[in-house]
Parts: structure tokens; sequence; C-alpha cells
């Protein structure tokens, strides 16, 4: 059973550079700490990876996964859903980016995760936690750096 989780945090920049940098998909092994390579194997006719295999750090080890991106809400809404993965069965989520009303950004993190392999709830909480803290933390970074 997947377990859903959701975490959001506020951006000092306009939710169109959130988009920006949450898309560029490509360049997130020079920001995302766990993201250790980037593989993309399609792309949309806008140019936009649409399905893209990651080899991540996680649990200790390398991971490695296959996730098909949507587009269609674009830039509001950035999706994506599990095609493929060693260790997990899923690993869906989206993030949402709301002008908050002074220049910044709400940015909102939907995501659900199954492991192929039993864990006990706390482990399965505690890695859902840390991927969901450093990615909207490493998010925020980037996309203020540059604002």
């Amino acid at each position: 059973m997947a377990e859903h989780a959701t975490e959001r945090t506020v951006v000092s920049a306009t939710a169109a550079r959130c988009f920006e940098v949450s898309s560029d998909i490509a360049a997130y092994p020079q920001w995302a700490a766990d993201i250790k390579d980037v593989t993309i194997g399609a792309r949309d006719d806008e140019g936009r990876p649409t399905s893209v295999t990651f080899r991540a750090a996680a649990f200790g080890r390398s991971t490695s996964y296959t996730l098909a991106y949507d587009y269609s809400r674009a830039p509001g809404v950035l999706s994506w859903v599990q095609t493929d993965g060693d260790i997990t069965a899923r690993l869906d989520g989206s993030y949402v980016f709301a002008p908050d009303g002074s220049g910044g950004t709400e940015v909102t993190y939907h995501l659900d995760v199954e492991m192929k392999v039993p864990l006990p709830g706390f482990i399965k909480m505690r890695a859902q936690s840390r991927i969901m803290a450093t990615a909207l933390r490493e998010l925020k970074a980037r996309a203020e750096s540059d604002a």
C-alpha cells in the first residue's frame, strides 16, 4: 500500500521560476544532492523530458527508477508517475506552484511511495520525510539563488 505525504514551503521567487527550476530535470544532479545521474529517455514536442531514469542515493544505497512526467497543467503543476523502479513500486507525485500574493510562491509537494520490499512504517515515513524535505529545501535554494 502506498503512503501519501504532502509538504509545503514558501519560496522567494515567482511561480514561473519555481516551475522552470523543477522542470529542468537534466540539471537535477547539479543541485539535488541525492540525485546522482539523470538519463532522459523521451521528450515532448516542446523538448521537455517526459521519460526520465534517475540514479539516486536512498536507504544507504544506490537506487534506480524511471518517471513519466506530465506537463498538462503547466506551469502551475508538474506531476509524474513511476514507470519502473528497483526498490520502489510507486513513486508518484507533483509540485504545485501558487503565487503567495507577495511576489513569492507557495510550493506544495505531494508524494505517494510504495516499496517493493516491506519495510517497517517508521522507516518508510522517515525516508519519505527526508525525500520531501530535501527536495523542497533544494528547490527553494535553487529557485532563490538565481531569482
